[in-house]
């Protein structure tokens, strides 16, 4: 059986030979720069771990594997190019390094690569796997444009929100399993067990970002704490915040998302200790316990050996970083 490190390795050494720059060279150089950048790579893992459940072998997908790799990293060039993001994993964003029109075009030719890919697998077993990821892509392009539209609104719901997310965060997840699912020859409903159970470990992954963006250590989460603070980004925690607040907290919270010119490390600080008197942090981590545990009950219900299973569900818990 091969693990989840294995894996890992298998598919960076793949996705360089496949990303490797050639004329037009400002077409592919950008393309090769996004996927050098390293990544846990979640989602190729997961297809991979999913398909080891069912077959043997699953270096034998590793190019559907890097295909929802390339997509995922191909929806990343162009979230950084709407956000207008200065850096990517601590490196310059590609509409940085090079311009706008080269971010627009090598990402357009990372989604077509990305199918091309994907298409490299099994004949019988092709138009579901298209059906599946392109049901998938167009999804993530409607949460993107929920997150987008509630930049400008201030009475999103919670139920929104968790909605935006599942469209572009969970079924990406849940589409990387069910087609691995699919490639290893496992039933229907194993493979659809398989993608409500993405389903809900992305939400609880998301909201485990959210959360983390506040509280988290920077060394270990990889990134600077208090982002979405300092942006108003909605999140859970923000939306929450407005709903739960008394009259004098909402004025103060409001007061901290009007301000145009603010001390970032100010600005945190105040929001986060609302954040802590509201009690925005249990209902956080009460939520992402909530549906961590909800998936549990998916992956019980596969019709495979618990033996089998326990490469995925170690890989999962490192992934929420949580102790058995």
């Amino acid at each position: 059986m091969m693990t989840s490190d294995e894996m890992l390795s298998l598919i960076n050494k793949q996705l360089e030979l496949l990303s490797r720059a050639h004329d037009p060279i400002n077409l592919y150089s950008p393309i090769e720069y996004v996927l050098s950048l390293g990544g846990k790579r979640i989602r190729p893992i997961l297809m991979m771990l999913a398909y080891q459940l069912f077959a043997e072998h699953p270096e034998e997908i590793i190019m559907p594997a890097c295909g929802i790799e390339t997509y995922h990293n191909y929806t990343l060039l162009h979230d950084d190019l709407m956000d207008n993001a200065d850096l990517r994993r601590g490196h310059e964003t590609v509409h940085k390094r090079w311009n706008a029109n080269t971010a627009i075009l090598s990402g357009d030719s990372m989604l077509v690569l990305a199918y091309r890919f994907i298409t490299q697998c099994q004949d019988d077993k092709l138009r579901e796997v298209i059906e599946s990821f392109t049901d998938t892509a167009l999804e993530i392009g409607e949460g993107q444009q929920y997150d987008m539209d509630f930049e400008n609104r201030f009475d999103v719901t919670e139920e929104e929100y968790l909605e935006m997310i599942r469209l572009k965060t969970s079924v990406l997840l849940a589409c990387s399993l069910k087609i691995g699912a699919i490639l290893g020859n496992a039933s229907s409903e194993d493979a659809d067990n398989l993608y409500k159970f993405g389903i809900m470990l992305g939400l609880a992954f998301q909201l485990q970002d959210d959360y983390l963006d506040v509280y988290g250590d920077t060394k270990v989460f990889g990134k600077a704490i208090g982002g979405d603070i300092i942006s108003n980004k909605k999140t859970y925690m923000l939306i929450n915040a407005y709903h739960q607040a008394n009259e004098e907290q909402r004025k103060e919270l409001e007061y901290w998302t009007q301000q145009e010119c603010f001390d970032k490390q100010e600005k945190i600080k105040a929001v986060t200790s609302l954040y802590n008197h509201i009690g925005i942090d249990k209902m956080a981590l009460d939520k992402i316990s909530w549906y961590f545990n909800e998936s549990k009950q998916y992956l019980d219900s596969l019709h495979v050996e618990n033996d089998k299973k326990n490469e995925l569900v170690s890989f999962v818990l490192k992934m929420m970083k949580r102790q058995q």
